[in-house]
């Protein structure tokens, strides 16, 4: 073999097998970060859940950390991941569900908004990442924009990014006021409205 030829395998052989290590990084990646946390499936649960209550979406007296355990806890969804934003490895439910006890909301990765049901706007935010990520779960890199995934009632999912969350929170506030909540109450949900 030529000493061109050889040059060129060798070569060919370094790319290649930085691209296998590329490919496998991404994929190793996608298992581990990626999609973990589908808030998608959540926005079908609560579609199961409401028709089977007469229309209502799940609430408790006990806050909207155990709200979202009765999703998980009567099997709508499978665990407790979906309730949880990226990055959270769901302890808090699942100490809630093994316990019985509360599931505080100042330690919940995702705010869920309780007390509606399937005839309030459909446009209204019902459960949202408590924090943003780079490109979200669905989207997550680590690289992009700083974002949030949001569930409105309709069960469809929104990506926002941190720049827009001030004017989304404004406008859910006003939906959430429509809706017959407080002022108050709405504000709590979305402090970065005031």
């Amino acid at each position: 073999m030529k000493v061109r030829a050889k040059k060129f395998l060798f070569v060919f052989a370094l790319f290649f097998c930085a691209f296998v290590s590329l490919v496998g990084t991404w994929l190793w990646y996608l298992n581990h970060y990626v999609h973990q946390h589908c808030i998608k499936q959540t926005g079908l649960a609560f579609h199961l859940y409401a028709e089977d209550h007469n229309g209502q979406l799940p609430y408790s007296t006990n806050g909207f950390g155990n709200a979202l355990l009765l999703l998980a806890s009567t099997n709508y969804l499978m665990g407790t991941a979906c309730i949880c934003g990226p990055g959270d490895d769901g302890h808090i439910f699942k100490d809630a569900l093994i316990n019985n006890s509360v599931a505080p909301e100042t330690k919940c990765s995702r705010v869920y908004i309780q007390g509606l049901n399937e005839t309030n706007d459909p446009r209204i935010c019902v459960l949202f990442d408590r924090s943003s990520c780079k490109g979200g779960d669905h989207f997550r890199s680590p690289w992009g924009h700083l974002v949030r995934e949001v569930c409105l009632l309709d069960g469809s999912m929104q990506v926002i990014r941190d720049e827009d969350w001030p004017e989304f929170s404004r406008n859910q506030v006003e939906l959430l006021v429509a809706a017959g909540f407080s002022r108050t109450n709405a504000l709590y949900f979305y402090p970065a409205a005031k």
